[in-house]
């Protein structure tokens, strides 16, 4: 059985679904974010963690890796447009780059480390 083509969204129900994403943007088709890190070595761990998550949900973004910075885009390529698989992608990213421990046993580094980001 042939595989249906996934749903994409317009410009406008794209900008709606964004408010759940801050620092999320539409950009020339897809739904883009930037990272910004304390260097190099940072830098590249987040790559890797972008791609294990990307890996895992066999949907890849296209990546933009620079010292101190790493800008996401994400389209589903299929199906010519925004889907539901980019802003669930989205979410597990922003999850992993992101995270910090909240208490307990962990305490988290006391570098700069990844922060969200302030370019547009």
């Amino acid at each position: 059985m042939p595989k249906t083509k996934d749903r994409t969204y317009s410009d406008a129900e794209i900008q709606d679904k964004l408010r759940d994403l801050p620092g999320w943007r539409l950009d020339a088709g897809t739904i883009r974010r930037t990272y910004e890190t304390d260097g190099w070595p940072t830098t590249l761990m987040l790559a890797n963690a972008i791609g294990f998550v990307a890996e895992a949900a066999d949907h890849h973004p296209d990546l933009a890796v620079s010292w101190g910075r790493l800008t996401v885009s994400t389209s589903t390529h299929s199906a010519g447009g925004v889907t539901d698989k980019d802003f669930e992608l989205a979410r597990r990213i922003e999850a992993a780059a992101l995270w910090r421990p909240a208490g307990g046993a962990l305490e988290g580094t006391k570098k700069a480390f990844v922060r969200s980001g302030t370019t547009p």
